[in-house]
């Protein structure tokens, strides 16, 4: 997350990075024309019979290291996954695929994940998609404080990639709200917000498992009510950070809203939250932002410093929050020695969340009772929730602070681990929750584990690696993290393309060819602006481009599936002629859409059935335009359906759906059906199946749409 340039102003660069104003010192453009990636063929490798959702969606991109190219495509497919829609409300973004009991329901909400989906989401081309989910979050009530989060910075984050600031506008109030509700957690001599760890979602943390006395006990203890699950109620440097960003992510809407004595107010607000950050929570002794204890237990007292770094440490820089003060810079840039430090938070195969130093390093306290398998922890193991954390600070403080601590070499190796992370334990990608930092395999590896969506990669790669720094002004600023030369971390970037990124209402392209011959555009780096070159080609460096006047689009207008039905006691409603195993009605209107064998999804008929149906029960009249049918396919157990038959009920029963255009014209497995027709008025449709000989068929998903 970005600390917003506004007015044009670009200030605070390191000494090894190049400035250069593109237009302002007149370069003149090569010749070579724009290069084009084949966006059709790079959507069918990676997504299959689903690359039309991808090319109307997302940003594409090339670069010379493999694994990197892979896990940006496979996120995104995990992020389309985890896209839920939820009726009248419009769409939300999960952070488990299957419901988990403490979600909120019946949404299956965790605000926790929120920031991470709308800093993700904002490079979609739709806006749509995020717009209805920050609605959700303030007036939907999924903003509802179960965890810590930093909800209203991050949709400041995001009016930065669109230019379009209503959002965050017409929540202005609720985003207030909800910041003055956390003075439950305010301590107004110390300045500082405390939280217990498991409601920072980082349970069993050195402040929890020390609190109780686990951390001093001979043997651990297995009783989560005396081992570090609950309790550790603590000043953090997460809670603290999260609420500064949302106060100037307030402070900055307010002036945009004209509310002046608000603007002040909150920044105000963030002004004393930076100051006690780094007065209070700044341990010298370890050189590290570190808890302090809010409360006293007959094992640790109140106001001492836990007794070891943890990696939420390096929070405050993913929000900008230290100063940019010279003295201050070079006292707390030390931090970062540690994130390198192979006997401290670099572990082999991933950033550890506490060092091994720590006695309880990597103790398994608790176990799912059901499987006897591992739960969540944070006593060691690396996450790739704070991962991503941190390498979005060190992008920051690469691009804003002069230091001499750490590199971009750095930062491409970290990105590198975190990527190999993705790609641990068979063929293909799969992100879980959180791994072992010294042995790369995951912890948790529970079902609900697979393809977890509680962090970022495609914003690092775009914000980060390629370096496109979003702010509030009509200004392209583009700093790319890729070093010439590297002495650790495999071999060095020589080329990469980013294409169809939507940014301020402009279509961006950036181009890097160390030596010309990939794109044929010449050597160094090149900007693209909805098809002009206004940089390059030139030295890789900072780059600052005032954008042309773009046309002020129309607010995206929400389509509302009015199939879906999350668990509302009053929507729709299913039936079929049979269920076949591991199959459940209800799960093929429940909004949920991805293509994951790992994780069943959706209805099957008994095997045994020639032909089935599946019915949708609205229980009120609705205007149709259109149907989408999405089924599962793995070329053995389930193939999709011979044909299919869509009808309407109507006063003389059920009649066929009059000119129907289907595209494509048969059935299609892993992606998009899409049946169009004259609008018509119905309370129900049915889907008559001719199912497939020696298999069954599956499906996902059933979407109506009003015309």
């Amino acid at each position: 997350m970005r600390t917003s340039r506004r007015g044009g102003a670009i200030c605070r660069i390191g000494l090894s990075r190049l400035v250069l104003t593109a237009l302002g010192l007149g370069f003149a453009f090569a010749a070579q024309g724009q290069p084009n990636l084949s966006r059709e063929n790079i959507a069918a490798k990676y997504f299959g019979a689903d690359a039309p959702w991808y090319l109307r969606n997302i940003p594409f991109l090339e670069i010379d290291d493999p694994e990197i190219q892979d896990v940006y495509y496979y996120r995104w497919k995990v992020f389309r996954s985890h896209i839920r829609e939820i009726g009248p409300e419009g769409t939300t973004v999960l952070e488990f695929l299957d419901n988990v009991p403490w979600a909120r329901q019946p949404f299956t909400d965790l605000n926790d994940s929120a920031s991470f989906h709308i800093l993700e989401g904002r490079w979609l081309r739709d806006p749509a998609i995020i717009d209805s989910l920050i609605d959700h979050l303030y007036t939907g009530g999924a903003n509802d404080r179960h965890f810590s989060e930093a909800i209203a910075a991050a949709t400041e984050s995001r009016t930065w990639v669109t230019g379009d600031p209503s959002p965050g506008l017409r929540h202005l109030e609720e985003m207030r709200a909800i910041f003055d509700e956390w003075d439950d957690h305010f301590d107004r001599a110390r300045g500082l917000y405390w939280i217990e760890p498991l409601l920072d979602a980082t349970e069993y943390t050195i402040a929890s498992i020390d609190a109780s006395g686990a951390g001093f006990a001979r043997e651990p203890s297995l009783d989560q009510n005396h081992n570090g699950f609950t309790g550790g109620f603590a000043f953090r440097p997460s809670i603290n950070s999260y609420q500064y960003a949302n106060a100037l992510a307030i402070a900055h809407f307010a002036t945009l809203a004209g509310n002046s004595d608000l603007a002040k107010e909150f920044s105000r607000r963030a002004a004393n939250l930076s100051t006690a950050v780094v007065e209070q929570l700044w341990n010298p002794s370890l050189e590290h932002f570190v808890d302090r204890y809010q409360r006293s237990t007959e094992h640790v007292t109140a106001g001492e410093f836990i007794r070891g770094r943890e990696l939420v440490g390096y929070v405050p820089w993913t929000f900008e929050l230290p100063s940019r003060d010279k003295a201050q810079s070079e006292k707390l840039v030390n931090a970062w020695k540690h994130v390198l430090a192979s006997s401290e938070l670099g572990g082999a195969f991933g950033l550890r969340t506490a060092e091994p130093s720590y006695p309880r390093y990597l103790t398994q306290y608790r176990y799912e009772s059901a499987s006897g398998k591992p739960e969540c922890q944070w006593n060691g193991p690396s996450w790739p929730f704070q991962t991503s954390q941190v390498l979005t600070g060190l992008a920051n403080l690469l691009d804003d602070y002069s230091q001499s601590v750490i590199t971009a070499a750095d930062y491409l190796r970290l990105l590198r681990q975190y990527t190999s992370q993705h790609l641990v334990g068979g063929d293909r990608p799969d992100i879980q929750e959180d791994y072992n930092p010294d042995t790369g395999r995951p912890i948790v590896g529970l079902k609900r584990s697979h393809h977890y969506e509680h962090s970022t990669y495609v914003d690092l790669i775009i914000t980060g690696l390629i370096g496109l720094r979003p702010s509030s002004d009509e200004t392209l600023e583009i700093a790319p993290l890729i070093p010439t030369a590297l002495a650790t971390g495999g071999p060095a970037i020589r080329y990469f393309r980013l294409q169809n990124l939507a940014y301020h209402g402009h279509d961006v392209d950036i181009t890097y060819d160390v030596d010309g011959v990939r794109y044929g555009a010449g050597s160094g780096l090149s900007v693209f602006v909805d098809g002009k070159r206004l940089y390059g080609p030139g030295p890789i460096g900072r780059v600052s481009i005032p954008l042309p006047a773009a046309a002020v689009a129309p607010r995206a207008s929400r389509r509302v599936d009015l199939a879906a039905n999350p668990g509302l006691s009053d929507g729709p409603v299913p039936s079929a002629s049979s269920v076949g195993p591991l199959s459940v009605i209800s799960e093929a209107i429940d909004g949920r859409l991805w293509f994951f064998p790992s994780n069943p999804n959706g209805w099957s008929p008994d095997a045994a059935e020639k032909v089935s149906w599946y019915e949708v029960d609205f229980r009120q009249n609705h205007l149709i335009g259109s149907v989408e049918l999405y089924f599962f396919a793995d070329g053995t157990v389930y193939l999709p359906p011979k044909a299919f038959r869509l009808q309407y009920q109507t006063a003389r029963g059920w009649q066929d759906i009059p000119s129907q255009h289907r595209k494509p014209s048969r059935p299609l497995a892993n992606g998009e059906n899409e049946i169009t027709f004259s609008a018509l008025a119905t309370p129900k449709l049915r889907l008559l199946f001719t199912n497939p000989a020696h298999a069954n068929f599956r499906l996902i998903e059933v979407k109506a749409f009003a015309p």
